[in-house]
């Protein structure tokens, strides 16, 4: 019996889909630029959008079908880079925007990239570990002509990880006939992966979030952080900032979230995660809703979860001085507007968390020399590139008279239309 899986997520008003606000940001760039519409149009659309139906044989014996998708927004800087998701609400929208965001975040953070994402719309933990590995090679094997360690490179997001990397590297190299380790970033170093790449994203958050402070002369171990998302990214962010001093005072996940005003005991914390599954019944701290932790008198509020959770409705509530956007479009473009009116400074994710992808260019390169560099260099030159993207984000904000994210946004189709220009329209 052949069965086709659905989402039962309620969509989002269209003025607040991810799509929306990420074509909403770069048209606010586009103005600043000055650029016709004819250039508009091209950084708008996606040169190569691939769905493929995926088909997977239950353990059982039972068939389901999951439809999955690859969007390559734009290769004018190099090849396609981006996450490979799995979630039941994945949808071509999410994925186009989730593209161009990274199109424009290898632009910011100055990497030979263009922007690429890549999902499935299934649960993965509703699946068995041999389940996922068929649906990751069925997928793989779909778009096999149209991946490449010069053509579009994937990486973990949600949903997916080291594992499912390794998957992808396999058949994309028993197809080829040789290993190819540069056709995916993120795998395990077992076989050819990076140092330092787990944390990545989280270290490049915390060092944005240090170079923010400093611009307001207060030591990152003077302030007090909120994070919603304990996963991958919220998760390792939490431990880096309180290695640095700083007191996180709250977290949640995806079930609810836990706040200590002293400062979470994360290594008791960490242990009870991984015994149950959630923050939520730790009895090191007192519960606290993922919206209510979102209007916490703190210092730092950091995102890290799902896009589009601070709103019209949720921003008002914001009390944090900053909001470091860990997540890809946690913030709506209302709630944007409410932010600024606020006094808020939002560091945005296209910055904030580049640190992912910087770190995957890392693995690129040394897949590709077949040398590997230590995890000292890779932490070293992770905080070099981050703390320059800043500089030059903040540097144009102060010139111009903008917000951060709306610099960054200039930054990143800035140096994508240039590239465009310069390699001429074809034929």
């Amino acid at each position: 019996m052949l069965v086709t899986t659905t989402s039962t997520r309620t969509a989002p008003a269209a003025d607040a889909t991810p799509l929306a606000t990420a074509r909403t940001q770069l048209a606010t760039a586009v103005e600043h630029l000055g650029y016709d519409d004819g250039l508009h149009q091209m950084l708008a659309t996606p040169r190569r959008e691939i769905h493929v139906a995926v088909p997977l044989r239950r353990d059982d014996g039972t068939t389901v079908l999951f439809h999955g998708f690859r969007v390559q927004h734009n290769v004018s800087r190099g090849p396609g880079k981006g996450g490979l998701r799995y979630h039941p609400s994945v949808d071509i929208s999410e994925v186009r925007a989730l593209a161009m965001w990274m199109t424009w975040k290898c632009g910011i953070v100055d990497l030979p990239f263009g922007g690429a994402k890549g999902g499935i719309d299934i649960d993965p933990r509703s699946f068995s570990a041999d389940e996922l590995e068929r649906v990751t090679r069925r997928y793989t094997s779909e778009l096999m002509s149209n991946i490449g360690p010069d053509t579009d490179i994937m990486a973990p997001d949600m949903g997916t990880d080291d594992r499912t990397m390794a998957w992808v590297m396999d058949t994309y190299s028993v197809n080829r006939g040789y290993t190819i380790p540069a056709v995916v970033t993120g795998k395990p170093l077992a076989v050819g992966g990076s140092l330092g790449r787990g944390t990545a994203t989280s270290a490049g958050i915390v060092h944005v979030t240090a170079a923010a402070l400093k611009e307001a002369e207060i030591p990152l171990n003077a302030v007090s952080v909120a994070i919603q998302g304990f996963g991958k990214v919220g998760g390792h962010a939490a431990r880096i900032f309180a290695e640095r001093g700083a007191r996180v005072v709250a977290v949640s996940d995806q079930y609810g979230g836990v706040r200590d005003d002293a400062g979470l005991d994360l290594e008791r914390l960490t242990a009870h995660v991984e015994a149950t599954g959630s923050v939520v019944g730790f009895d090191g701290a007192d519960p606290v809703g993922n919206e209510e932790l979102l209007a916490l008198d703190v210092d730092v509020l950091v995102p890290a979860a799902v896009e589009g959770v601070l709103t019209e409705v949720t921003a008002p509530t914001v009390r944090a001085r900053w909001v470091v956007e860990g997540a890809n479009g946690p913030t709506t473009t209302a709630g944007d507007r409410i932010l600024a009116a606020n006094g808020v400074t939002v560091v945005p994710d296209v910055l904030a968390n580049a640190g992912g992808v910087v770190v995957s260019y890392f693995e690129w390169v040394q897949a590709n020399q077949t040398y590997w560099w230590s995890e000292q260099e890779i932490a070293e030159k992770l905080a070099r590139r981050m703390a320059s993207a800043y500089a030059d984000v903040s540097a144009l904000a102060r010139r111009d008279g903008i917000s951060l994210r709306d610099a960054a946004l200039v930054i990143g189709v800035r140096r994508t239309a240039e590239a465009h220009e310069i390699r001429g329209l074809y034929p």
